[in-house]
Order: structure tokens, then C-alpha cells, then sequence
């Protein structure tokens, strides 16, 4: 597996991405270090995860891989805060960028993983309460104490995330120990093409590699749900089913059919055509991806050695374009 620099960082990742969302819910151990070693095998190294992932479960398991047969300098490993696992009263998850809440989570998310540092921590959310500079002062603050060796944002718009570079920079109001903006993981595929107005661009200017995070669309454009819904896929499990329905509409429909289209033209699955899609975008460096099983991790990564002709890129471009135009293009 291609192995990429992020940004203008000396940090190197996996051109794949191994998701842990589901890990410690709806997926054991047992499946979760088959895959890891299916992986690793592959040429695999960045893992990522989040601390409100399976309530912290996600990464109690990779902790306990760590302590196990897997050597954590083979990974490169990705954490998340800013969330917090309490909830409101109407379900909703609690955003929290405040110095003490990103530092105490980043403390339970590394006893939880069994490690004394993250090769890369993201603020996973923005949060309007909180002010900017006090989120970004908690994020040099783990780079200096080593808890984290670089940082970045994740589902920011741009103009934040322009502001975050600009603050985070040596030459910024930070000084000159401040960390520099390594990266950013937003949501990019085929079906989520809104990233590129102002996001990308401006990540890309900015020296910080893109992670895309559900490269598949959330599985759809896998093809699973050309026809209908499986009983053993997310979109029929009561706590995913709202994370894949926004996307089983007419219009992803017609993007599916085009992806399929292609696919049997090339001889591959769509799967590997929508990966091979966002893997090798530009400013892309890692496209993370999360699987059942660890049957569904091999047909991903069989994707490895699939280099999109630049017609059949050129189709997929025009049917999923995003409409970029004033003022990102004038």
C-alpha cells in the first residue's frame, strides 16, 4: 500500500485508513484483530478512531490488541475529542472544545488505548461556545507535553480552519512553539463532493493533508442498496440506520448506477471504484474506511492497485459535481 505524507508534515500514512466506529459494539474482538492483521498485512498503518466511539469501547479494543500481539509502532494511531459521551435530553451528543474537556478526554482516550502518546489528535467538531483560540491553546498544549505528536481538525468549515492554521503557525500568536495545522478529516466521496468549494482548496494552501472519512458514502456506493436494504447491512440497524438513509435518495441512486456503470466496464467492483475515487483526489492522503467484517476489509483493499483512466474519472466528475462556482470560481 502507497504510503503519503500529510501536508507538509514529516508524518507518513497508509493511502487506506482503517475506521474503528463500529469497534467494541458491532464489532468484537475476535473480528477486530482479524481485520487489524488483514491490514497491517496489506500495508496498512493509520487507525482511527474517537473517543466517543462505542463509548470509549473502540478504544479499549485497540488497547488491548496494543497489549496483545500487535506492536504500536506499527500503527500510525488517530484519536478524536471534543464530544462528550453524555448526552441531552433529546439524544443529542454534547460538543465541548473546552481546554479542560479536550485535555481529559485526550488523558482517558490514551489509558484507554494503553499508549503514552497519539501520532494525531483532531478537535472532532466545532464548537461555538468555546472560543478558537482556547481550543487551539489545548492542542499545543498536548503536542508539548507529548501527549500528541501532531494535530488537527475534523468537520470544520474552512474559513475556521484557515483561522486555525493561521493561529497555530510558528510565526503566529502562539509563538514559535506553536504545532502548525498538520491535518484535517472531513466527509469526501462520491456522494459528499462538498468539500472541494472551499475546504479542500484551502487545506491543500494551507500544508495540511486531507483524511476523507466515508469514502464509500456510508456503504452505498457499494451497490448493497441498489435494490434494497439488507437485513445485515447499517442501514437496518436501529443505531446506524440514521447515518445511512441521508443518502438512499433518487439522486444517489443515479451516482450508484454511474459507479456500478463503471465498475463493470473496468472489470472491478464498485467499491474499488469509488475508493480508487477519493484515495488518489487531490490533497487527499488517506482515505479511512470501516468494515463488518473482515471479508468486506479484503474486497476493500483489493482496490489497491486500481488507478482510475482519466475518462472514466472525468464521467464520475461531471455526474457528482458539486457546482463550484461564485465566488470559489469567478
Amino acid at each position: 500500500m502507497q504510503q503519503r505524507r500529510v501536508g507538509r508534515t514529516g508524518l507518513t500514512v497508509s493511502s487506506v485508513g482503517l475506521g474503528t466506529m463500529t469497534w467494541g459494539r458491532d464489532t468484537d474482538e475476535h473480528e477486530a484483530a482479524e481485520q487489524l492483521e488483514v491490514f497491517l498485512d496489506a500495508g496498512g498503518t493509520l487507525v482511527d478512531t474517537a473517543a466517543t466511539y462505542g463509548d470509549g469501547d473502540a478504544e479499549r479494543l485497540i488497547g488491548s490488541l496494543l497489549a496483545g500481539s500487535v506492536d504500536r509502532e506499527d500503527l500510525v494511531l488517530v484519536s478524536k475529542a471534543g464530544v462528550r459521551n453524555r448526552r441531552t435530553v433529546d439524544g443529542a451528543s454534547v460538543v465541548d472544545a473546552s481546554r479542560g474537556s479536550l485535555l481529559d478526554t485526550l488523558d482517558a482516550s490514551l489509558a484507554r488505548l494503553g499508549t503514552d502518546h497519539l501520532d494525531l489528535w483532531l478537535v472532532q467538531s466545532p464548537d461555538p461556545g468555546t472560543p478558537l483560540q482556547e481550543t487551539l491553546g489545548a492542542l499545543e498544549h498536548a503536542v508539548g507535553t507529548g501527549r500528541t505528536r501532531y494535530v488537527g481538525l475534523s468537520n470544520y468549515p474552512a474559513w475556521t480552519t484557515a483561522q486555525a492554521a493561521t493561529l497555530l503557525a510558528p510565526a503566529g500568536p502562539l509563538g514559535p512553539g506553536a504545532p502548525g495545522l498538520a491535518a484535517v478529516e472531513v466527509e469526501y466521496s462520491l456522494l459528499q463532493r462538498g468539500v472541494e468549494r472551499e475546504l479542500v482548496p484551502a487545506a491543500r494552501a494551507l500544508g495540511a493533508g486531507v483524511l476523507a472519512w466515508s469514502p464509500l458514502g456510508r456503504g452505498v456506493l457499494t451497490g448493497k442498496y441498489r435494490h434494497a436494504v439488507p437485513a445485515s447491512s447499517r442501514a437496518a440497524s436501529p443505531h446506524l440506520r440514521g447515518f445511512v438513509e441521508p443518502y438512499l435518495t433518487e439522486r444517489a441512486h443515479g451516482v450508484v448506477e454511474a459507479v456500478t456503470t463503471a465498475a463493470a466496464g473496468l472489470g472491478r467492483s464498485a467499491l474499488e471504484v469509488a475508493l480508487a475515487w477519493v484515495r488518489d483526489a487531490p490533497g487527499v492522503c488517506s482515505a479511512v474506511v470501516g468494515a463488518r467484517t473482515a471479508g468486506q476489509l479484503r474486497g476493500v483493499l483489493a482496490a489497491d492497485d486500481l488507478e482510475l483512466p482519466a475518462p472514466i474519472r472525468a464521467v464520475l466528475d461531471e455526474v457528482t459535481n458539486p457546482g463550484i462556482g461564485y465566488p470559489e470560481r469567478f
